[in-house]
């Protein structure tokens, strides 16, 4: 039988070609057979794995090396400190969405309510975080899928985050007649023919592509943005690294001012904001 260290070790070199962070990988999966944290497997370094687990270890390795990613192999992924239940049903939420969040909290008051829509929810990520972080504010999730809907109220329930409103439907629709102070969206921009799409097959298709250009998704939210913000309310879009211009002629072109791309944890431009001072 193996060690600790010795099975961590030998699955992160069988990951080496398959994953960005192999041991990192290794470490979590074991964890997720042993039911110990990272910190919990160091301690432990030295004990052996006995064949029954050392043979799941090496189902959910093989798994990995076919692509699935680690969030559905353990069931969750962390987000915002928040600790988020994934299924395949949602996207496994990115680092790059935090900045998203981190740039609505900038704009919503701690001290006062704020009404805020999250389109194409998912796991309920960045309507989960705002609502922890401004626990004054009412969010409202919404989302095409009833499975991923599933998800994001199983993981509210879990949070004990109970001032969030979950709606089935696409984009605008469940919320017709409704204004907010801030909308908020990481929606499908991946390019049809991108063959970055090739990597991500295991994870849900229409939440990562919405049309041959990329830009569909975003074009539909930033022309019904409008009719559903209050004054001085702010849109957030996320979109991939070489859409930013792009975004924000969007937002322009739709009377948006204050108009602003930031970058990703990398440089490139990930998230494009604006405000409407007088909506329609």
């Amino acid at each position: 039988m193996n060690t600790v260290a010795e099975s961590i070790y030998q699955a992160a070199r069988s990951l080496a070609s398959h994953s960005d962070s192999p041991r990192l990988d290794a470490e979590l999966l074991l964890g997720k057979i042993l039911g110990l944290s990272r910190a919990g497997l160091i301690a432990r370094s030295n004990e052996r794995v006995s064949g029954e687990y050392q043979k799941s270890f090496a189902g959910l390795i093989e798994e990995r090396r076919r692509g699935t990613p680690v969030a559905y192999l353990t069931g969750t992924r962390e987000f915002w400190s928040l600790a988020l239940r994934v299924t395949p049903a949602v996207l496994v939420p990115r680092p790059e969405t935090e900045i998203l969040v981190d740039l609505a909290l900038q704009r919503l008051p701690e001290d006062q309510e704020s009404t805020v829509l999250d389109l194409g929810t998912g796991s309920g990520a960045i309507a989960l975080a705002i609502a922890a972080e401004r626990p004054l504010s009412k969010v409202t999730g919404i989302d095409v899928s009833a499975a991923a809907l599933e998800v994001a109220r199983q993981n509210a329930q879990d949070l004990r985050l109970t001032r969030i409103e979950w709606r089935l439907g696409s984009w605008f629709a469940p919320v017709h007649g409704q204004r907010f102070n801030m909308i908020v969206a990481n929606p499908p921009y991946i390019a049809a023919a991108d063959p970055a799409l090739e990597k991500l097959t295991a994870e849900p298709a229409i939440a990562l592509c919405d049309g041959p250009t990329g830009l569909e998704a975003l074009s539909a939210i930033a022309a019904g943005a409008a009719a559903h913000l209050r004054p001085h309310g702010w849109l957030l879009l996320e979109h991939g690294s070489g859409q930013g211009a792009d975004v924000a002629r969007l937002l322009q072109s739709h009377g948006f001012s204050s108009v602003r791309s930031h970058p990703d944890f990398s440089g490139k431009l990930r998230v494009t904001l604006g405000t409407l001072h007088s909506p329609p």
